[in-house]
């Protein structure tokens, strides 16, 4: 049987043609917003193809607060992020609670029509407290809060034009069709993998060892917005795909890519991370140290202790909680802290600062860290670059 959908029923909100036709109709008549904010459209992209399941628009005040204090939708479900419309005060004088906006791009094409529910005021300060665990305006989840507007709107959404579908449009696979090349594949049990970076050994080696006990692998790597000195989604997909046709077994691994904006919540980012993954049909996630994080913000482990905070039952994934991998050796191979019996002198890691020093001198890195053919790629990355703009952190896992 496959996993089950979060809550129970996979709730894709893309309108069909004749809802596209009715719709825009009554969109020409409706007040306009013009989406901007990347986080926004990319939440309008999973709202639309159900991978925010049992979502199926923007948080109205009763799931905005229960998912702010509780970690829980109204109705109880976990649910760990808010997932919200914020605008202005002046974009939101005109909205109606119990009528229609048209929700646009900058060219003005509709992406979606909202039922408009509810309009309401919220606190940023509280929610960055309860979210990130921080007020620093440092913290790019936190800057980006801090700066959005100060209205939210909630309700149902019907997504109209489905955005960014020129980008790897061969692996942008959505929940319905990753879980049918699953079933087609007969697999039952299979492991997510995040990432926003390149794939090094330490994470190879932890996508191997889930394999051991899994049927299959999707690696899910997230392209909406990250920050500035992370690699660009169009340089991973190189590296994933090199990999890929040279270290994976092909009939055991899917590559597709997860259309979210990075939030960088960390532990609830993490339990996010999980919840989407079961939409997609996994029934395990690779949890590795400081998963979602960025800075100093939570403890190396804080993302794979907030697993505790829930039942399995009503989670309905697996996380599989890894430590830091390295090469040792002594061992001759990968290892960690839980199986490798050697003095941390043994042990091979670069720093991200080391790493990019090497890769931006055109030197590549040993091969215990990252693998050949991956080091090429990004060396050549920065070349075209003209800079050192790329962040392959090697200390952290996804």
């Amino acid at each position: 049987m496959p996993m089950p959908p979060h809550g129970g029923t996979l709730t894709a909100r893309v309108a069909t043609d004749a809802e596209r036709t009715r719709l825009l109709t009554e969109a020409a008549h409706a007040p306009r917003l013009t989406v901007r904010d990347a986080r926004v459209i990319a939440d309008l992209e999973l709202l639309g193809v159900g991978a925010l399941s049992p979502l199926d628009g923007f948080m109205g005040p009763e799931d905005y607060h229960a998912v702010v204090e509780q970690m829980r939708l109204a109705n109880d479900v976990p649910w760990s992020l808010p997932i919200t419309l914020p605008v202005s005060r002046d974009e939101a004088q005109p909205i109606v609670p119990q009528s229609l906006a048209a929700l646009t791009d900058e060219a003005g094409t509709v992406l979606a029509v909202m039922e408009v529910a509810s309009k309401f005021a919220y606190d940023k300060t509280r929610e960055a407290t309860q979210v990130f665990r921080t007020t620093d305006a440092a913290h790019p989840g936190v800057a980006r809060l801090m700066a959005q507007g100060d209205i939210l709107l909630g309700g149902r959404v019907t997504v109209l034009t489905l955005p960014n579908q020129q980008e790897f449009p061969s692996y942008r696979l959505t929940p319905t069709q990753t879980r049918e090349a699953f079933r087609q594949r007969g697999w039952q049990r299979v492991v997510a993998f995040q990432t926003r970076n390149p794939i090094h050994r330490a994470h190879e080696y932890l996508q191997k060892c889930a394999l051991e006990m899994a049927d299959g692998l999707l690696i899910h790597p997230l392209v909406g917005a990250t920050k500035q000195d992370d690699v660009p989604p169009s340089v991973r997909m190189r590296c994933y795909e090199v990999l890929m046709d040279k270290y994976y077994p092909r009939d055991r691994v899917v590559l597709s890519v997860f259309p979210a904006a990075m939030r960088y919540a960390g532990p609830r980012e993490a339990l996010f991370h999980a919840i989407v993954r079961k939409n997609y049909g996994c029934t395990h996630i690779i949890i590795g140290r400081d998963h979602a994080g960025v800075g100093q913000y939570y403890g190396p482990l804080d993302a794979q202790k907030i697993f505790d905070e829930f039942s399995p039952e009503e989670l309905g994934i697996t996380p599989l909680r890894f430590e830091n991998s390295v090469y040792c050796t002594a061992c001759e191979g990968m290892a960690s802290a839980k199986t490798c019996p050697h003095d941390e002198a043994r042990w091979v890691s670069l720093s991200g600062t080391k790493l990019r020093e090497l890769l931006s001198r055109g030197e590549v890195p040993p091969h215990e860290i990252t693998r050949p053919e991956v080091a090429q790629i990004l060396i050549e990355a920065m070349k075209n670059k003209g800079s050192d703009p790329l962040l392959l952190n090697s200390t952290r896992n996804p």
